[in-house]
């Protein structure tokens, strides 16, 4: 079987090819755009498909950096959001840490085209995250961490 090549460059086979990003950002909404480009990007050096890189990810991570920062942290300023983010051949799993004191994944996620939902302004995050990507997990390890998986197809 001919060996995949990296696509930019003719590099080394794109299966062995694993990145890892590590970022805090302080809680200012005006940061999302910069780390949601930035795991964009390796996403498409990855040749994950298209609707992902121009849809999923994107999307849902900046829901996910959204909540911490008006949620989680409520702006809070001195706060900060960690962003983990490991991406290579079969997945990309990203993990969005805050400092606020945690939710409850199951009670916050309400379908919005439920009748009692169509006029709420929130509660679509979650949601939006949950049909994105492939997993959506809420754990506590030192701050509040939501951790969002796509597997590559």
């Amino acid at each position: 079987m001919p060996e995949t090549k990296s696509a930019s460059n003719g590099g080394p086979p794109l299966e062995s090819l694993r990145v890892a990003i590590e970022l805090a950002i302080p809680s200012d909404v005006r940061y999302i755009e910069r780390v949601v480009d930035l795991v964009q990007r390796q996403c498409v050096e990855l040749q994950y498909a298209p609707q992902a890189c121009s849809l999923n990810v994107p999307v849902a991570l900046a829901e996910a950096l959204s909540n911490a920062i008006l949620y989680g942290n409520e702006e809070r300023p001195g706060t900060n959001v960690k962003v983990k983010a490991e991406i290579d051949r079969s997945a990309l799993v990203v993990e969005i840490a805050d400092e606020g004191t945690g939710f409850s994944l199951d009670e916050c996620i309400a379908d919005p085209t439920a009748p009692e939902n169509l006029e709420r302004e929130d509660g679509r995050g979650l949601f939006l995250m949950t049909r994105l990507m492939d997993r959506v997990e809420r754990f506590e390890n030192g701050g509040n961490v939501v951790r969002l998986t796509l597997r590559r197809r």
